[in-house]
């Protein structure tokens, strides 16, 4: 399945550079690999892509330049790395929806960029000081949509989902809001990580409604949840886990699963290849299956040493 090469997609690939020879790179963290890929498409039917997602890396690093301590007294080289994947669907049609992620992107990328101690540790006080700004970040977030809409009437009532994904050698945190997805795929089986802040999900959660009916239920698409501009914004849903050597991890929008199944995703998943084609298969499928909305998949596989996983 290919996409010809004047369609209207956004993708992006990424590749690790090897550390040169003889600088030491010892933590936990710089030992792990990522294999990344993105991409995103307008999908069949609407006019705009209002979908955007951002991949990155941040590093604490050290290196020593000049020194006349014996060799090897101190590191030569030492870094912390961790990745971050994020995913935003914006609504409030027309521009709206596409200045909505955007700006929600370019907002908490900010926040964290003016943040003055990042945390580059994955244990128990860590985590919850890592998940309680996000938190607050998202809250932010949303003021920072309110002063675009005062600054331009004609946004009013944009919003977006967020949802993102950190990890830290083997650990993951996520932060998530509105119906977008975290899928873990770990020895063939795909496992949904997010809640999807709907009505119909909140139907099954009081017993109103079969989880199996949601795929076609007319509710599906009525958020509960979302960074807003009117109205009540949902909080965001936090927690985190542990990775394995071989996990990937896949975020989308539900342009994805809307058209796809979780079993059809699962089988690109289990493909040979890299990221960026598995990516490019999953949105090829979306198209395939109508393409009735913007489609956006980001997809991390990651190979863990074994003593470190």
């Amino acid at each position: 399945m290919g996409m010809s090469k004047d369609d209207d997609a956004d993708t992006i690939e990424f590749s690790l550079p090897t550390p040169p020879a003889g600088q030491r790179a010892t933590s936990i963290s710089s030992q792990v690999q990522v294999d990344l890929g993105a991409l995103s498409h307008r999908g069949k039917v609407r006019p705009n892509n209002e979908d955007s997602f951002l991949v990155t890396r941040f590093e604490r690093t050290f290196r020593t330049l000049l020194t006349n301590l014996p060799a090897g007294y101190v590191s030569e080289q030492y870094a912390e790395t961790g990745y971050g994947m994020l995913v935003a669907d914006g609504m409030g049609g027309a521009a709206a929806g596409e200045v909505a992620s955007r700006a929600a992107i370019k907002s908490l990328v900010e926040l964290v960029l003016r943040t003055p101690d990042w945390i580059m540790r994955y244990d128990e006080p860590s985590i919850t000081q890592v998940l309680k700004r996000l938190d607050r970040r998202f809250l932010k977030v949303r003021e920072a949509l309110l002063e675009r809409v005062q600054a331009d009437p004609s946004l009013a009532g944009m919003g977006t989902t967020m949802t993102v994904a950190c990890t830290l050698g083997a650990g993951l945190v996520i932060a998530h809001v509105g119906d977008s997805r975290v899928y873990l795929f770990r020895e063939g089986q795909l496992s949904r990580l997010t809640r999807d802040q709907t009505m119909a999900q909140t139907l099954v959660d009081v017993g109103a409604l079969r989880s199996e009916d949601v795929a076609t239920h007319p509710m599906r698409h009525v958020l509960t949840g979302a960074i807003a501009t009117q109205g009540a914004t949902g909080r965001a849903e936090l927690h985190h886990s542990q990775l394995a050597d071989g996990d990937q991890l896949l975020l989308c929008t539900d342009g994805l699963t809307e058209m796809v199944t979780e079993a059809a995703i699962a089988e690109v998943l289990t493909a040979q290849g890299s990221a960026a084609d598995a990516c490019r298969t999953l949105v090829d499928s979306a198209l395939e299956g109508g393409g009735k909305d913007n489609v956006t998949v980001v997809l991390g596989r990651y190979r863990i040493p074994e003593e470190r996983a």
